[in-house]
Order: C-alpha cells, then structure tokens, then sequence
C-alpha cells in the first residue's frame, strides 16, 4: 500500500513539475522572443502549483521526509524519555494537521459551493472561468492524506513507547 501511495504521489509531484516547467518556459519565451504575453497563464500555474506543493506534502510525511526541526533525534539518547519526546512531537503534529485539515475543508467546500452555500456564484479565475474548488481540492486532499501519515507516525511511536515501557521492567 506504501508502494502505491508513493508511485501515486511521486508521479502527481513529477507531472505536474514538467506541466509547470513548460509553462513557466512557454510564457517566458512568448514575452521575451515574440513580445507578447501567455494571457491567464498564471491561473493554470497556480491550479498546478497547487497540486504540486500539497502532493508533495503528502508524499513528505508518507516518506517522513517532511520539513521538520527535529533535534530530539540527534542529541537525545535513545530510551523512554526520548521516546515520550517523540510521542509527543508526533501528538502535536497530529493535532495542528487536523487543525489544518479542518480548515482546509472549510476552504474547499466555499469554493465548491460557493459563498452562499448553494453553488450559485462559485469563485473562479478571471480569465479562464476555473472553479477554484479545483485548487482547493488540493489543499483539502494533501491535508487529509498529511493527518493520515501523521496519525500513522503517531501510533508507531506510541508502540516503540510501550516497547520502550516494556524493556525497563524486565
């Protein structure tokens, strides 16, 4: 299942990096060689920016190779009390992520539907008319699957804690 969240992950992270690539060389070689502009590129940038920077997210903490100022790890001796530490790093990891998770939720279901709720007047770009949801989705999607691999890493350390537990009494 690893496997899969990983090559899911992976290939979003590299697609959308070429589709960026592109774009961002296909605008600059139109404003500086043909003097013209890409007019409303910068919403496509964004929509896959989006997508970029959250799966990304997600293939971070699936990998647990998300940006963190970790130094329990390196200066802390193994044992119970660094494994308490851990804990709760990973306690407090869990709970801002849902935090965030809750937020993005929030942020998602306004573009689908809409400020007042009934998906009549939807947020879009200016130029090209796309539903912002399609960003927001994102947002919400790479959150969900963040809380997911943290709520993972969670229970893992709760476990080496017992085991930890476990050692001292024998």
């Amino acid at each position: 299942m690893e496997a899969l969240g990983q090559r899911f992950f992976g290939t979003i992270c590299m697609v959308m990096s070429i589709i960026l690539a592109l774009m961002i060389g296909a605008a600059t070689l139109m404003r500086y060689v043909f003097r013209t502009d890409l007019y409303g590129y910068e919403e496509w940038v964004k929509l896959f920016a989006f997508w970029l920077y959250f799966s990304g997210a997600a293939y971070g903490a699936l990998n647990g190779t998300h940006v963190s100022a970790d130094i329990v790890n390196s200066y802390v001796p193994d044992g119970v009390f660094k494994r308490t530490l851990v804990l709760l790093k990973n306690l407090i990891t869990v709970g801002v992520s849902s935090l965030f998770l809750y937020y993005g939720y929030d942020f998602f279901m306004f573009g689908f539907r809409g400020p007042l709720g009934n998906g009549i007047a939807v947020p879009m770009t200016t130029v090209w008319r796309i539903p912002l949801w399609t960003s927001y989705v994102a947002i919400f999607g790479g959150m969900a699957f963040m809380v997911l691999y943290f709520v993972r890493d969670l229970w893992c350390s709760l476990v080496n804690l017992v085991e930890a537990w476990g050692g001292m009494n024998k």
